[in-house]
């Protein structure tokens, strides 16, 4: 069977798209494992010294535990808002209601760091400058319009027969939810909650302007030390943050499955 050109260009294309995202994650996974004393690609050798030498990093852990904490918590404050607002956005027709998903987009399109700027002049102004209350805000001002995208568009999808169907057999309110809507919904809630975790673990502008010195996020903390020290448990601790996402990931794929995402 002969294989056309343009079947092999557009193969050829496609694994330079993978090669390409993939790459800065194997120069970071490369780099902590690297046996010399400064932060390089490719390694001159390979060994996981640098690996216990971020866990034993008091400031590393500490800030790692914030993150995910921190994480979870505008990751679920983010659904628990935007689901809602959501359904009515999808399901119901009223006045404003274009004003209304501009402003629970607005985030997107102001600049992260007039954003930041403005959420720390309020938060001296309210005394959450510097706390983890704020801090919280912020990341949740930033995941809110991702999870409010998808799921207004998963609702949009969603069949309101389904639901009618089980109130027609005397489902109450909080059945149709518990055994029809959430479990339908289920796939877009999982990828929501990934989308809202990841952009807020991430998350470097907004912290740094509203972390302070016993509340530092990860991301904040590895910017202070590669600008004090080049030593590859920098890379070591980024690529842990690596490997606890493809898990999540992983974990998700193993549950329902990423193509129901689609």
């Amino acid at each position: 069977m002969r294989i056309r050109p343009a079947r092999i260009a557009a193969g050829a294309y496609e694994a330079l798209v993978y090669v390409f995202l993939a790459l800065p994650t194997l120069v970071v996974v490369g780099a902590s494992l690297n046996t010399a004393e400064l932060l390089s690609f490719p390694p001159r050798g390979l060994t996981l010294h640098w690996y216990g030498v971020a866990f034993k990093n008091t400031a590393f852990m500490q800030s790692l535990w914030i993150s995910l904490q921190l994480a979870i918590v505008a990751t679920i404050l983010s659904l628990l808002l935007a689901a809602p607002a959501g359904y009515a956005l999808a399901r119901y027709k009223f006045r404003g209601q274009a004003a209304v998903l501009a402003i629970l987009l607005s985030p997107l399109a102001v600049p992260t760091v007039v954003l930041a700027i403005g959420l720390l002049q309020l938060f001296v102004v309210l005394g959450l400058a510097r706390t983890f209350t704020g801090l919280m805000i912020g990341h949740v001002l930033i995941t809110l319009p991702y999870v409010v995208r998808n799921m207004t568009a998963a609702f949009a999808l969603f069949d309101p027969a389904l639901e009618q169907a089980a109130r027609n057999l005397r489902a109450s309110i909080f059945q149709v939810a518990r055994r029809v809507t959430v479990p339908v919904m289920l796939p877009s809630i999982l990828s929501s909650a990934i989308f809202a975790f990841v952009t807020s673990f991430g998350n470097l502008t907004v912290s740094i302007f509203l972390t302070g010195p016993r509340l530092t996020t990860l991301p904040v903390q590895i910017f202070v030390y590669v600008d004090q020290s080049l030593d590859p448990s920098v890379a070591a601790i980024s690529a842990i943050v690596i490997f606890v996402t493809l898990a999540v990931v992983l974990l998700i794929e193993r549950i329902v499955g990423l193509q129901r995402f689609v």
